[in-house]
């Protein structure tokens, strides 16, 4: 959703406390000539005008409340509770904190000839204060040395995610026979309450979740709800009853093999996949692009060199973001070349990238940046 696409709403046609005054002292002006015949006498200092304009103040004050009102039942302006009961009206409510989830593999020295219990809730840590306990109860069964099993962090929030496999790496709780434990894939899905910028993507949205057609509008918005931080979606049909999903991270890096099963897993309901649909989740390919230009600014320029250099950068990086958050973008270094001429450069030479066409299932990921200012040049 973007708000810049709707037009400004004024429930009281953006009147302004001078305007309600005004219109209080002409109408006064109006009913006193019409009862007395004669022309009122307001000096600013008058008591009636002071009475006039104290009226006047309140009144507005309760125009603003009625603009309010108006406003806050409208997904352009809404925010916090107010938000939260307009979603309400859409069958959906704001998701709150959710914790990081990984995989830890519990181990023993040998095979034993009778199982070792991991008891449901056992925790481990990275040792930074970050702890994982199991989801369930399970168990390294007899002739097996080691078993794996869903852990959850104990705490609701980023904070989990991002630790690579092995981090998580010290037991807690006392096991018999256990001698490690390790998670085996980086953890992912720590999420914090959702934003009102968040909600109302999704309530916008959520319409497009309701046929049982498979549309793509649809899959997009369901592969957003498998799991939060999810970024630019692709869906697309190779074959009559398929459906290919590809996804990146709303930081623009490819999802781990956790967390494409974690989509797959929920794309897979009953409730959600068309029964005649099968579909398949993966990451993108990517394709590596490198970032080498060269820079000139304008010698009637020279006392904003500094700046100029800053900004430079700045629109660099903002180019940078823009060409890997979605995927089959073409890679287009126009758009490089714009930011910069805007960023305050003369001219700008860019040895690379060159323009490159992107198929749809193929993600542009960013490898060197070379940015080299070139000096002053005459006008």
């Amino acid at each position: 959703m973007n708000a810049e696409n709707y037009p400004d709403i004024s429930f009281i046609e953006n009147t302004t406390a001078d305007d309600v005054l005004t219109q209080m002292i002409n109408d006064y002006n109006e009913m006193y000539e019409a009862e007395t015949g004669k022309q009122a006498s307001l000096a600013k200092g008058s008591r009636t005008r002071l009475i006039l304009m104290a009226a006047a103040l309140q009144l507005f004050q309760t125009m603003q409340y009625v603009d309010f009102s108006g406003k806050m039942g409208l997904l352009t302006y809404s925010y916090g509770d107010y938000l939260d009961n307009l979603a309400s009206l859409r069958g959906t409510e704001r998701k709150g904190e959710e914790p990081a989830v990984t995989t830890l593999r519990f181990s023993i020295a040998e095979a034993l000839s009778s199982p070792v219990a991991i008891p449901a809730g056992c925790r481990a840590t990275n040792g930074n204060g970050i702890y994982f306990a199991t989801d369930e109860y399970a168990e390294i069964t007899a002739g097996d040395t080691y078993v794996d099993v869903k852990a959850t962090c104990t705490e609701a929030g980023l904070k989990g995610n991002g630790l690579v496999a092995g981090e998580v790496g010290t037991l807690v709780n006392t096991l018999p026979y256990v001698t490690s434990v390790a998670n085996t894939v980086e953890s992912y899905g720590g999420s914090d309450r959702e934003t009102d910028n968040e909600l109302k993507e999704r309530i916008y949205n959520i319409g497009k979740a309701y046929s049982t057609a498979g549309p793509i509008d649809a899959y997009v918005y369901q592969t957003k709800e498998a799991m939060r931080g999810i970024g630019d979606v692709k869906v697309s049909s190779p074959s009559a009853g398929n459906v290919s999903i590809v996804f990146i991270k709303e930081d623009g890096t490819v999802p781990s093999s956790s967390e494409i099963q974690t989509v797959s897993d929920y794309l897979s309901s009953k409730n959600i996949r068309p029964l005649t649909d099968n579909v398949s989740v993966s990451a993108p390919t990517t394709t590596a692009f490198n970032i080498d230009i060269t820079y000139y600014i304008s010698n009637s320029d020279s006392s904003s060199v500094g700046t100029i250099q800053s900004n430079v950068a700045d629109a660099v990086n903002k180019y940078k973001a823009w060409q890997t958050e979605k995927i089959g973008r073409d890679i287009n270094p126009d758009y490089l070349r714009m930011l910069v001429m805007e960023a305050g450069a003369k001219r700008v030479t860019i040895n690379s990238p060159s323009y490159t066409a992107i198929n749809n299932d193929v993600l542009p990921a960013a490898g060197t940046v070379t940015v080299t200012y070139g000096g002053i040049e005459s006008d």
